[in-house]
């Protein structure tokens, strides 16, 4: 037999018996076994001793003798308790004879020494002279001031009746209003219109409110400003980006560093038309500026 003809046959023979075979099957599956229980605990392991008591919080002491209420307590609220158990406290010293009735009425406080201030304000250029002590009831000016004219002869009008030290804080805040006209306006200051200095009443004229500065001849209202060659300006809203809305602007910052309380048209309906400069002092040396 031919090669050929016998590798026929051995294929035909490999394909019938391939055909009548059955496919084989996947593995069943498993299912997991849980795992074995953990041998007991020996013998020398195992707690021999007496079971456990719970322990109970003791009680307090007794309470001493000296603080033993006297009356019986279902009696009594609990603030006579605390004040029966709590020993009396003693009572204040009995105030001087100096500082009670008449006496005290009739204290005086010793004005502060200007001396110091009045020449400050001398080299400032201001014209000034002293004027007799001002009183209202609670209104009070020991050492007041007149004072016209500020430094490069800038006239006050009307004259302001100030302490010293604000006529200073006046005085030192005008070279910065002259700064500011001549770089903002290219002119010169030559006037301060004021609205008033020393007059007795209540903040913003309400008769029931604290005590204003102008009490104390310790606040000044400026009105506005004049100047050598252009129109006078009132404090007052200016249009934006006009030179005499910076000169306001820039005149209104600088005020807030030589007075303690500066309040002008923006703040409240009653500084519309004015700028209220003062030196009221207040806690932690604040400021208002507004």
């Amino acid at each position: 037999m031919r090669p050929v003809v016998f590798a026929c046959l051995l294929a035909a023979v490999f394909f019938a018996s391939s055909a009548g075979a059955e496919p084989a099957k996947p593995p069943a599956a498993t299912v997991p076994l849980p795992p074995p229980e953990p041998p007991a605990r020996p013998a020398d392991l195992v707690p021999q001793g007496p079971p456990t008591v719970p322990q109970t919080t003791p009680l307090p002491p007794e309470r001493p003798p000296e603080l033993t209420i006297a009356k019986e307590p279902e009696k009594m609220t609990a603030g006579e308790a605390v004040k029966d158990a709590l020993p009396e406290a003693p009572l204040p010293p009995a105030r001087p004879p100096e500082l009670s009735g008449e006496a005290a009425l009739a204290l005086k406080v010793a004005a502060p020494d200007d001396s110091a201030c009045l020449r400050r304000l001398e080299r400032l250029g201001a014209r000034f002279e002293a004027v007799p002590p001002l009183g209202n009831g609670q209104c009070s000016a020991p050492r007041p001031l007149s004072v016209t004219a500020l430094a490069d002869g800038i006239a006050l009008e009307p004259a302001a009746t100030l302490t010293c030290r604000t006529a200073e804080a006046l005085a030192r805040w005008t070279t910065e209003v002259q700064a500011s006209a001549r770089r903002e306006l290219d002119d010169s200051l030559k006037s301060l219109s004021l609205g008033g200095t020393y007059v007795c009443r209540g903040q913003n004229h309400d008769t029931d409110a604290k005590l204003s500065e102008h009490s104390f001849a310790n606040a000044v209202d400026v009105m506005g400003y004049g100047f050598s060659k252009r129109p006078a300006i009132k404090v007052t809203a200016a249009a934006e980006g006009t030179p005499e809305a910076a000169f306001l602007a820039a005149v209104r910052a600088s005020a807030c560093t030589f007075f303690r309380t500066v309040l002008g048209p923006g703040s409240d309906a009653a500084h519309g038309n004015h700028l209220h400069l003062d030196e009221r002092e207040r806690n932690a040396g604040h400021r208002l500026c507004q």
